[in-house]
């Protein structure tokens, strides 16, 4: 598939699969804490190993992953899935499923508020306001 790196640090493999949009926010997760391996938090510079499985927490969800290969370099999201498996419970992504639903339920119906910049000239125009 790609070339692979013998060692490769846990903040740029989270950055290739793109669970986090950078790596400096990958790296700032590892040093935060909100990236944990068997229950510790591990340092941005770990050494990633196929079989390892991780507990990492982005800003909108909680992943457990399972490195199934070494990718050194960030490529599109159809094949950086092919270097984890998922295993996050089935709770957190129920939980995901229901914040979308309601997200989209509360959010504000358009053209329905506030008049728009033609409406309110018609309006004045209406009421004899120049």
């Amino acid at each position: 598939m790609t070339e692979i790196k013998e060692k490769l640090r846990i903040d740029k493999y989270l950055w290739a699969i793109r669970l986090f949009k950078t790596r400096s926010q990958a790296g700032d997760a590892c040093s935060k804490g909100k990236v944990k391996m068997n229950g510790n938090a591990i340092k941005a510079s770990r050494i990633v190993a196929i079989g390892d499985e991780y507990e990492v927490k982005t800003e909108s969800r909680r992943w457990v992953v399972k490195v199934s290969g070494l990718l050194d370099h960030r490529v599109q999201y159809s094949e950086a899935i092919k270097f984890y498996i998922d295993l996050t419970p089935a709770e957190e992504l129920d939980r995901i499923k229901f914040e979308a639903a309601t997200y989209q339920t509360g959010k504000r119906l358009s053209k329905i508020g506030r008049p728009t910049k033609k409406q309110r000239r018609d309006l004045g125009d209406f009421m004899g306001n120049e």
